[in-house]
């Protein structure tokens, strides 16, 4: 059972001036995973994530590539409609071209602590590893 998430209860973190624009850039490279757009290839999340990339979903659970594509595939074909926005972003380079992005997601009544390594090649972006834990839900 989650606890009673207060934001005020942990570290502030501020995001080095340089990586602002990364932090914003990998903000909206994550809506991908959270609200697929209908009819969006599967190639856009396979674009997106690495050959090694896994996730620790807010169950707990660990899931492979392959299932999460293959989940991100089903929900861009009937999007949720669900009503979310991200808070408390932070960015921090931890090796060079690769970056440790958290942020809070509200989904409806539901808040989730995210977690996301990115890593930069060339011009482009990929995931090599993604958590999501539960701190507040409050749906029936």
């Amino acid at each position: 059972m989650p606890f009673n998430y207060e934001p005020s209860m942990g570290p502030v973190l501020v995001t080095d001036p340089k990586l602002v624009e990364i932090r914003d850039e990998l903000i909206k490279l994550e809506r991908h995973f959270h609200h697929p757009e209908q009819g969006a290839p599967c190639s856009v999340f396979e674009d997106l994530t690495e050959q090694n990339f896994w996730e620790i979903g807010a169950s707990g659970r660990k899931y492979s590539r392959e299932l999460v594509l293959r989940v991100l595939k089903e929900r861009s074909s009937a999007p949720p409609k669900v009503d979310w926005y991200t808070s408390d972003g932070y960015c921090l380079e931890i090796a060079p071209n690769n970056y440790l992005l958290t942020y809070t997601l509200t989904q409806d009544t539901r808040i989730t602590l995210r977690s996301t390594i990115w890593r930069k090649h060339g011009e482009n972006w990929k995931i090599v590893f993604h958590q999501g834990t539960v701190v507040q839900n409050n749906q029936a």
